[in-house]
């Protein structure tokens, strides 16, 4: 399975040398990395092509490295039900900077584009209506990015005084803020369920 995939991966390189700047298997699945410039070219190649026939479109995602000036991966999964192959491409990114769309090429992919959109702000060109789809129009932030708290700022509450829903800044009094799980790796004291069997018998 693994030497089917990279014979894959070296068909899709050598057809598409302007797209793919690398690829590998881990895991028993296929990576291929992408310049941002040309994914929508290389999901459409992927789809038509009677080599791959990559034409379901799975799922897109992203994921946030802070400390790198490419902070974001964006992520595509396709799976050939004709080959029977998976496939996951990875396109590198600035924080500011934008990714083609593929809603032209795969219509499903519109929700999925919002959705990282709204998780992680990042932008897709060319998106016939890119806007937030899991948080509230005035939502601050992205909330799946590794610099958002995990507090939020702002908590949604319905005031039964003023008989609608209002925003306010979020304000933790202290006591919620100590985590305790009674673990007793972490210093507590307390005897749980199951410690006996930890004494030796005398």
């Amino acid at each position: 399975m693994t030497q089917a995939l990279l014979e894959l991966g070296g068909h899709i390189e050598v057809k598409r040398p302007d797209c793919v700047i690398g690829h590998d298997v881990t895991h028993g699945e296929l990576n291929v990395d992408v310049a941002p410039a040309n994914i929508r070219g290389l999901v459409e190649f992927l789809r038509n092509d009677p080599t791959c026939r990559f034409s379901t479109l799975v799922d897109i995602t992203a994921v946030d490295y802070p400390a790198r000036p490419k902070r974001f991966d964006v992520v595509y999964h396709f799976l050939s039900m004709y080959q029977n192959h998976r496939i996951r491409l990875r396109v590198s990114v600035r924080e500011e900077e934008m990714v083609p769309s593929i809603v032209s090429v795969h219509p499903s992919a519109n929700w999925f584009e919002r959705e990282v959109y709204d998780m992680f702000g990042i932008l897709f060109s060319g998106h016939p209506d890119l806007r937030r789809i899991l948080t509230d129009y005035g939502f601050r932030g992205h909330p799946l990015r590794k610099d958002f708290p995990t507090t939020g700022y702002t908590e949604v509450r319905y005031d039964e005084e003023q008989k609608r829903v209002v925003y306010e800044p979020v304000s933790l009094v202290q006591e919620y803020r100590q985590f305790d799980f009674m673990s007793p790796w972490e210093g507590a004291q307390y005897v749980l369920p199951g410690d006996e069997k930890g004494e030796v018998q005398k």
